[in-house]
């Protein structure tokens, strides 16, 4: 896997990061701290894509970045903050799970 696909992976992964920080900022009295967590992400989620995009097509990019957030969000919500489980719910976040691997295997 080259350098460009793990700065992607890693700036999807930060994705993840600004919503957990929101509802840190919701949910604690840490409300600073979740603020601060969701602006440092955002802005090394953003670095990252912004690198990885150098090598890697800007719609693979994208897709990959938001699948990743996205899937990664819904697995902390039901495991950190007790979010629903349901068929219907882990069949979406396995699509976009999918999408992505085949957006990396046909790149």
């Amino acid at each position: 896997m080259s350098g460009a696909w793990l700065m992607l992976i890693a700036a999807g992964l930060c994705e993840i990061g600004w919503p957990l920080g929101f509802k840190v900022a919701q949910t604690t009295e840490k409300g600073g701290l979740g603020i601060a967590l969701s602006v440092a992400c955002m802005v090394l989620s953003g670095w990252l894509l912004y690198l990885a995009q150098r090598h890697i097509p800007i719609g693979t990019a994208y897709a990959v970045w938001t699948g990743i957030g996205a899937a990664g969000t819904f697995c902390v919500g039901v495991v950190m903050f007790g979010d629903m489980l349901s068929l219907a719910r882990v069949l979406g976040a396995a699509m976009i799970v999918g999408g992505v691997v085949v957006l990396k295997i046909a790149s």
